[in-house]
């Protein structure tokens, strides 16, 4: 069974029509979870204990698209060489 990572995170943007935090060394990592239900649990969480700050986000990536398990070498593998 393939493994699906997400990765829980936000923070203060500069502006809330954009993505750019505006501190990115206070970006709160909520954590990695094993599936897309308890990731978007969590993010919910966030998001709703954030409402008043129009600035605060939250984020779900989707680690398990960063790696092609189907290819020999993976293009985030390729970077570090």
């Amino acid at each position: 069974m393939t493994q699906r990572l997400h990765f829980v995170f936000g923070g203060e943007l500069v502006d809330p029509q954009g993505t750019q935090f505006r501190n990115p060394d206070q970006i709160h990592m909520v954590g990695i979870f094993p599936d897309y239900k308890s990731a978007f649990a969590a993010w919910k969480a966030e998001a709703q204990r954030t409402v008043d700050s129009a600035h605060t986000r939250y984020f779900i990536a989707h680690l398990h698209r960063l790696r092609d398990e189907e290819r020999e070498v993976s293009p985030t593998e390729e970077l570090g060489n």
